[in-house]
């Protein structure tokens, strides 16, 4: 007799039935409910149905500003509901498969059926429900599966009828029998499809050794159970075998410092709640213990990972681990005692250690270790050239250094170098100005600000100059000063830095500016250098100071530029830095001497990068430029430096003490080279043959692009934004990537929202960037709430693309002050094209959103179909024989 007809719809209520013990409805796709499903049926009795794929309901929706937002897939996480039941071991998985899950069945020909897949009691085979079938045709034993594969990686699955309706995520394959045949299917969410591709694994590699009966499967989940039931006794042997609910968040802690205790409290109370029997009230016994440990402690999305590389279930073996390594963390070389060492590190149970294996907790910390940061631990020195040109490196600059706040009645503070310093700053502001008893000070002049001594300043920057890095520290004097505050300046410098203060003058024979490496532990000043032989003589103001005069001077075309007088122990001091007014870059090609260097506003400077961006470039092959916020900007907030940074402009000075954006690319971009302060410029911006302009949007002939794959995965610990005036903790977040860099690479993608999550949100979206440039890009990760009042800041993380590892990795998001939250992490998964050491390009599970915009690929089409497809299938089909065979 054939089976009843399954309905094809995929309600609310249908999909929370299927697996109502571990999926909360409500972030699965819908699908239309009047489209009835066809099967792959032989016989001819059967009804003909609808042959067309099921296409996902398609739903809009505004933004806040009114605004059309493009429709998005939702997933659920396995956190957004407390009450819902866990993924923590093997066995869950199986449980859930052994209820049951309507999934799709795709066929060659992309026709879809809808079938309630089971995993049999037995745990030998896997049976569906077809219409017509005889169910015993309808199963595949587990025996017999050579392999499961996440993503679409078959035939089926990568057809276009199919590719652009579902989430990669979503799909997986089962290869089985002798011919390797396959079953392609669809989940309805990428939790469930990990749920099954984990649960598969698993059999597979128990079958293999001991046979899939339940006892065989618990056999393997015993390591951590006996570890866990020794911490309870350990903790509990003064009171009578149990715990109260102080004993038990405090053994949590201590085994996973990343839970919070308000998330152990709730879980006792739900326990308690759910007991059936009388029990103690307020304590928890050994078995109770371990279940919330478990449920709290096991992130899904790890422990599929791990299952996935593990040949023993819940564990990895060096050998397992040794494979993560390689090719998934793009290690070289690894060795079983590297292995060993990792474990021996990570792994909580002596057992475990003991057998060289490695438990769902000891990955999970390891995974979230400094070993597996995203940024790589190599970019902790210094790893660049120090021997070129001052003129050749990007120079952590800042602008009125002394203020602590806004530059019209802000605070003025010697802490404010030190600050600056310690931050790995190489180039700061003195504005000085002639202070009571002869002795100069130092402030925003003509504005509220409070003001400090030069004399304390200079003390200030003696003792912290190289604290961070030795590098070369350039004091740029804004001088407002009469000759005999000048004189005491000078006199204050030379005495306090002693032999730190670089004196030398500039040699006959040199034709290009000093090195960092030679100049090392040196102090340079900038200023105005009077001509040789002169005593005291006047100088034109050439930096910001005469930016107001500048305006004022505008009104009347025959007012002569302002000058004041220069005293020669001031001008003695200075020699590489030599201010000096910039008229038009054809007249500094022919004049400019090596050691002259420009100050521009940011207006004149963005004018100029946009009006001449070739001529900006070859300017700053040799010769320094200094740029500076304008002066209209009272409030000290900041323009963004990486326009300036695309015209090779080595100082472009920031406010340090403003916080945001622009601060968190400029922190972002430095972290580099051990945060010494200087960056290497690339070639192109270097080589006096190399021609680049700083507004290409094309690829740039000679530099090869970079394919960036990043797979948002999950978050962990989101914190409420401190500025939302909503009530109550709950967050709605999402994750937005942002690259900066030269405007052929900058790009902005978002994350779905997760509601009412901000523990543990469930992201699994995967997006592709194409780099052109990579030395000038920054990647910039922020998670922002969706459902705010006031602020929607969460968190942002900003890394130079050149630093990123790839892999598996965790992010620890800052606040938006710089600071590290605790416990807040991003976990993602990155994948660079030509890029050495791993992390290739086509993983699994890994769906790519493309943008539209651009062409990613630098390969030109000849207009010949055949011969396009094939020369775009050969440059990547290297690596995607590396993924599916290796």
């Amino acid at each position: 007799m054939a089976e009843e007809n399954m309905t094809s719809a995929v309600s609310p209520e249908t999909s929370g039935k299927i697996c109502e013990d571990v999926f909360v409805n409500g972030g699965t796709d819908i699908m239309d409910s009047d489209v009835k499903e066809s099967d792959d049926v032989e016989t001819p009795t059967e009804e003909n149905h609808s042959n067309e794929p099921v296409m996902p309901r398609k739903s809009s929706f505004m933004c806040k500003d009114g605004s059309r937002k493009p429709p998005r897939k939702k997933t659920v996480s396995f956190s957004s509901m407390p009450t819902e039941r866990k993924i923590a071991t093997a066995q869950d998985c199986l449980q859930c498969m052994q209820s049951g899950s309507e999934l799709i069945k795709v066929r060659s020909n992309s026709r879809q059926y809808h079938r309630i897949f089971k995993l049999n009691p037995d745990m030998t085979e896997i049976r569906w429900q077809p219409t017509s079938k005889k169910p015993h045709k309808a199963r595949i034993s587990i025996a017999a599966i050579k392999e499961v594969r996440g993503g679409k990686t078959t035939e089926a699955l990568k057809n276009k009828e199919i590719a652009g309706i579902y989430q990669d995520e979503c799909a997986f394959s089962i290869i089985f029998g002798e011919d390797f045949d396959s079953m392609d299917l669809i989940a309805n969410t990428p939790d469930e499809a990990n749920i099954w591709i984990t649960g598969l694994t698993c059999l597979i590699n128990t079958s293999a050794k001991t046979g899939t009966s339940p006892e065989a499967i618990e056999e393997m989940q015993q390591m951590r159970d006996s570890w866990l039931q020794e911490m309870f006794e350990t903790e509990a042997s003064q009171s009578a075998g149990t715990l109260d609910e102080k004993g038990v968040i405090n053994l949590v802690t201590k085994l996973n410092s990343n839970i919070a205790p308000a998330r152990v409290r709730q879980k006792v109370k739900e326990i308690e709640l759910n007991r059936v029997e009388a029990a103690e009230r307020g304590r928890l016994s050994t078995e109770e213990f371990i279940c919330l440990f478990k449920e709290i402690s096991t992130r899904p999305e790890i422990y599929f990972l791990l299952v996935r590389y593990a040949s023993n279930t819940d564990y990895l073996t060096t050998d397992d681990l040794l494979l993560f390594l390689e090719a998934e963390q793009g290690m070289q070389r690894v060795t079983k005692d590297k292995c060993i060492d990792i474990i021996n590190k990570f792994e909580p149970s002596k057992d475990g250690r003991k057998k060289g294996q490695l438990g769902i907790d000891g990955f999970t910390d390891y995974l979230l270790s400094e070993d597996c940061d995203i940024f790589d631990l190599d970019q902790n020195k210094i790893c660049q050239d120090m021997h070129q040109p001052l003129s050749h490196y990007f120079i952590a600059s800042s602008h009125n250094t002394y203020l602590m706040k806004d530059q019209l009645q802000g605070p003025s503070s010697v802490d404010a170098y030190i600050r600056a310093l310690i931050r790995g700053c190489r180039c700061v502001e003195l504005d000085c100005w002639d202070g009571p008893n002869e002795d100069p000070i130092i402030y925003h002049g003509h504005t509220f600000t409070s003001k400090i001594q030069f004399k304390a300043v200079i003390e200030a920057i003696n003792t912290y100059a190289f604290e961070t890095s030795e590098y070369p520290v350039i004091l740029s004097i804004e001088n407002h000063c009469n000759i005999k505050q000048q004189q005491a300046m000078a006199a204050y410098m030379t005495s306090i830095f002693g032999d730190k203060l670089c004196q030398e003058c500039v040699g006959e024979n040199e034709d290009g500016p000093p090195s960092p490496e030679s100049l090392k532990g040196k102090i340079l000043v900038k200023g105005k250098k009077l001509p040789p032989n002169s005593v005291d003589g006047y100088v034109t103001d050439e930096d910001e100071g005469a930016e107001s005069d500048k305006k004022k001077n505008n009104k009347s075309k025959d007012h002569p530029v302002k000058k004041h007088k220069l005293a020669k122990e001031l001008s003695d001091l200075v020699n590489y830095c030599v201010s000096t007014r910039f008229q038009d870059f054809q007249i500094s090609q022919q004049k400019q001497k090596f050691y002259e260097m420009c100050s521009f506003s940011e207006s004149t400077a963005i004018k100029l990068a946009m009006s001449c961006p070739e001529e900006f470039v070859n300017h700053n092959k040799k010769f320094l430029s200094r740029i500076y916020p304008n002066g209209m900007r009272v409030d000290s907030s900041n323009y963004n430096p990486q326009d300036l940074w695309n015209c090779g402009c080595q100082m472009v000075a920031l406010n340090y003490q403003t916080h945001g954006l622009m601060m968190d690319l400029y922190n972002g971009f430095f972290r580099r080279n051990a945060m010494c302060g200087y960056i290497l410029k690339p070639a192109i911006m270097r080589e006096e043959i190399a021609y680049f302009s700083a507004n290409t949007k094309d690829v740039i002939p000679g530099v090869s692009p970079q394919i960036l794959h990043i797979k948002v995965i999950s978050g962990q610990h989101f914190p409420k934004p401190k500025g939302s005036g909503s009530r109550g903790d709950v967050t709605d977040p999402y994750v937005t990537i942002e690259i900066f860099g030269i405007p052929a690479d900058c790009a902005e993608e978002r994350t779905k929202t997760v509601p009412h999550n901000g523990y543990s949100p469930i992201f699994d979206e995967s997006f592709e960037f194409q780099i052109n440039l990579p030395e000038l890009a920054l990647v910039r990760f922020a998670v922002l709430d969706d459902d705010y009042i006031g602020d929607e800041f969460i968190g942002q993380y900003t890394i130079p693309f050149e630093c990123m590892q790839t892999g598996y990795r965790h992010i620890r998001l800052c606040s938006n002050t710089g600071e590290e939250i605790p416990n807040c992490t991003l976990f993602i998964h990155v994948a660079i094209t030509n890029k050495r050491g791993g992390g290739k390009a086509h993983k699994r599970g890994m769906s790519v959103k493309k943008k539209t915009k651009r062409d990613y690929t630098s390969m030109k089409s000849v207009g010949v179909k055949s011969i396009d497809e094939t020369f775009k299938y050969h440059q990547f089909q290297p690596i995607l024989v590396h993924r599916i065979h290796g």
